[in-house]
């Protein structure tokens, strides 16, 4: 559900309140469900005319204080709440403060609004304006859930806000069948609201369950790491950056010396084990930005940012040592396995994610040609590596 726009989280406690998604969602998924108060413009506009329309009529019908006190307020409502919405959607585009406050503060006051028309309408005893001006508070009520279903005590104190004044008209229309309302307005009063908690929380489960699934497809099932296709969608991120930003990034790419042996000797579950030992170490060695994959079989690759050659080659050294160590298997059996990595480098002049591959892989192949065990740096960045790391192969 990432459309690219970011917008503010609300400050005021009241607005926190009111937008509070529920206990134990998610962070990324509470900012989508903010993010979905700005959306459904169709229903905001829809909703911005049909009651400016209507208090008009009123005030055009009986142009008395009260009806053209409620059309004033409707156009400079309108007028304020859509420059606060074109203003919020600009900056949610460049990661600005989008006035989340002030825009949610509009909505109780747009929805107070439309209860006040209802309310005077009710007063005067003018059965077709209070007929209008009902339908319309009725229709947009439905139109505050639907639009609203992410902050579901938002919704509530909205319909309460423009239904509840109808109750109040009732008590002065000096008509026994307006008590009528006084058992409707509850009932949809609460109705709405509890629909709009169930559509939040459904709408809280499939977003967990789509976040979940594209974890499990960008996810190696036996290490935890990234997979094929989930180190892929780095790498475009992490080149796609590089354009603009021009940060360097390296690519490492490894295979395993000799894994082939420790399946052929203490089975295919050792084997298992000493891909989850490998993958934990190198989880451990790296920062929270990078991203470690694993390819398929003894196949690793690691995709490190901010660094330059001489610091990658540092950093395959680094793992090249850790890796060496033992591994205990679940039978006491030690047994220790090495790495032959190629190391290509994504910069300025090297952006192409699937060149960034390739280059790694002929690095690759250049360290298992030199007995494995080692490093070995593509492109144009050898001699540099060579004259640095002594004991490094430069492909």
């Amino acid at each position: 559900m990432d459309t690219g726009l970011k917008f503010s989280l609300p400050a005021w406690r009241l607005t926190r309140w009111l937008t509070h998604a529920g206990h134990g969602t998610p962070a990324d998924i509470r900012a989508a469900l903010l993010a979905s108060l700005f959306g459904t413009l169709p229903i905001f506009a829809g909703g911005v005319i049909n009651t400016v329309l209507i208090s008009g009529i009123v005030a055009w019908r009986r142009p008395e204080p009260l009806y053209l006190s409620w059309l004033i307020l409707e156009l400079a409502l309108a007028a304020v709440r859509v420059m606060v919405l074109r203003s919020a959607l600009r900056a949610a585009r460049h990661g600005g403060n989008t006035h989340t406050d002030v825009y949610i503060l509009l909505a109780l006051l747009w929805a107070f609004s439309v209860g006040y028309g209802v309310f005077v309408t009710f007063l005067n005893g003018d059965w077709l304006s209070a007929t209008l001006a009902g339908v319309s508070c009725g229709a947009m009520a439905g139109g505050i859930c639907f639009r609203n279903y992410g902050a579901p005590r938002l919704v509530a104190a909205m319909i309460f806000l423009s239904l509840g004044p109808m109750c109040l008209g009732a008590l002065f229309t000096g008509e026994a069948v307006t008590a009528i309302v006084f058992i409707q307005i509850p009932f949809y009063l609460v109705s709405m609201s509890i629909a709009s908690h169930r559509l939040n929380r459904i709408l809280v489960s499939t977003m967990l369950s789509e976040r979940e699934n594209d974890r499990r497809a960008s996810e190696d099932v036996l290490t935890g790491l990234a997979n094929r296709a989930g180190l892929q969608s780095a790498l475009e991120r992490i080149c796609s950056g590089t354009r603009e930003h021009d940060t360097p990034a390296a690519l490492l790419y490894m295979d395993m010396d000799d894994f082939k042996i420790i399946n052929d000797t203490h089975g295919h579950a050792a084997g298992d084990q000493v891909l989850k030992t490998i993958a934990d170490r190198m989880r451990g060695m790296l920062r929270v930005d990078d991203v470690a994959a694993r390819m398929g079989g003894d196949e690793f690759i690691v995709l490190v940012t901010g660094i330059d050659a001489p610091a990658a080659l540092r950093l395959g050294e680094h793992l090249l040592q850790d890796v060496s160590h033992p591994i205990a298997l679940a039978d006491g059996t030690r047994v220790s396995v090495g790495l032959s990595i190629g190391i290509s480098i994504i910069s300025r002049n090297n952006r192409d994610a699937q060149a960034a591959l390739d280059a790694a892989d002929a690095a690759l192949y250049r360290a298992k040609a030199q007995g494995g065990r080692c490093c070995a740096v593509a492109g144009a960045f050898e001699d540099d590596a060579a004259q640095q790391e002594g004991d490094v192969v430069a492909a």
